[in-house]
């Protein structure tokens, strides 16, 4: 069996799960409610963003916002990102504890499959189910491409900050759940995880400490570089790691196990 092909059943699993279907609907609600909400801040505020020379756009205002409060703030519902840090924990925490509790991963072993292609595999699902979610989220600052003025490289930028959070994500969810014995702990874990890199920075400035560790340690800060349109190799290196190191340790976990039997 390919890695492909365990894509195909994962994928296959994912959609048909009340739980992908549900967190889809209940998200892209909120998406579409914040997208209404900055939409009129934005018609608005016309009149005065005319007086403005070189003053924001649709784009900083509604299509970067859209995917993330980070540059927001405010009491606006969430966006694409602060929405990732909850639904990924929650989509990733079955793809290997619930195969242990449900012992249907043995079954993965003695199909001859290797540990490594059963977590890409599994990973690859998750981030086709996560790039329709991300692409639909975008849909709606896109639906009104026709009648203003896109910064297509701002917005570019952000979306392939949003799409290195979604993977970085996923696959921490995927260790996490590569390591606990059931899924709502791997969830728990993975929430938490997600959570500390994001707001590292932020509870370091608080608590007193300054240090350019914390900073290149937060998941945020590198994506806020990318929201405002800076694409940087130290950025995406940053996501890559991450990726690459989580995949490692849930395919070295796996590995350990299927030699234990």
């Amino acid at each position: 069996m390919s890695v492909l092909a365990v894509t195909r059943l994962e994928l296959r699993r994912l959609f048909v799960r009340p739980l992908a279907w549900v967190l889809a609907a209940l998200t892209l609600a909120q998406l579409a409610w914040r997208f209404v909400l900055l939409l009129g801040g934005f018609l608005a505020g016309q009149i005065k963003l005319a007086a403005l020379p070189g003053g924001p756009g649709y784009t900083d205002l509604v299509g970067v916002p859209m995917l993330s409060s980070i540059l927001t703030g405010g009491i606006l519902p969430f966006g694409v990102a602060e929405l990732a840090l909850v639904i990924v924990p929650l989509l990733t925490m079955s793809t290997l504890a619930g195969e242990r509790s449900n012992g249907t991963l043995p079954l993965w072993f003695a199909a001859g499959l290797p540990a490594s292609r059963i977590v890409l595999g599994k990973y690859l699902a998750l981030m086709l189910w996560l790039v329709l979610w991300l692409a639909l989220a975008l849909a709606m600052p896109l639906s009104l491409a026709h009648g203003v003025t896109l910064d297509w490289g701002k917005l570019a930028a952000a979306a392939l900050g949003l799409l290195l959070t979604l993977a970085a994500l996923a696959a921490i969810g995927v260790a996490s759940s590569a390591y606990a014995s059931h899924a709502s702990i791997a969830a728990t874990v993975a929430l938490t995880l997600g959570l500390v890199l994001a707001g590292v920075n932020i509870a370091a400035q608080k608590a007193g400490a300054t240090s350019d560790a914390f900073n290149w340690l937060s998941l945020s800060g590198h994506l806020e570089t990318l929201l405002r349109g800076l694409v940087s190799t130290a950025d995406i290196a940053w996501f890559l790691l991450v990726i690459v190191v989580a995949l490692a340790l849930a395919t070295q976990r796996l590995a350990a196990e299927r030699e234990r039997g």
